[in-house]
């Protein structure tokens, strides 16, 4: 199993970067993948998630209208466009994938522990 995740870079406020979230070694269609994102020194908090059989699609309040989450089944590859990028925004960006019942995803799509399994992390930096 795996998941790579691409995308991330240096731009400044209020630019535009897009991940990149390519799964293999699982059913893609059976999980639910999610973004997240850690910054020095804080917790790893959810940024978005899509449930890749319903398309369904969850953000957190701080990136509603700016970030919008994707996905191409055909390449096992979810995208989270990310615009109007804000210093506040830096991070290590991290995509996940999770069996997540479809009755609890409101609730915990950005609980890490709802996740199996973790990529890399890509540096998102956003000057000001």
């Amino acid at each position: 199993v795996q998941l790579q995740a691409s995308g991330g870079g240096l731009v400044q406020a209020g630019g535009s970067l897009r991940l990149s979230c390519v799964a293999s070694g699982f059913t893609f269609d059976d999980y639910v993948i999610g973004w997240f994102r850690q910054a020095p020194g804080k917790e790893r908090e959810g940024v978005s998630c899509i449930g890749t059989s319903d398309g369904s699609t969850y953000y957190r309040d701080s990136v509603k209208g700016r970030f919008t989450i994707s996905t191409d089944n055909a390449k096992n590859t979810v995208y989270l466009q990310m615009n109007s990028l804000k210093p506040e925004d830096t991070a290590v960006y991290y995509c996940a994938a999770g069996r997540i019942h479809p009755e609890i995803l409101l609730r915990l799509w950005a609980s890490t522990s709802e996740y199996d399994y973790w990529g890399q992390g890509t540096q998102v930096t956003v000057s000001s």
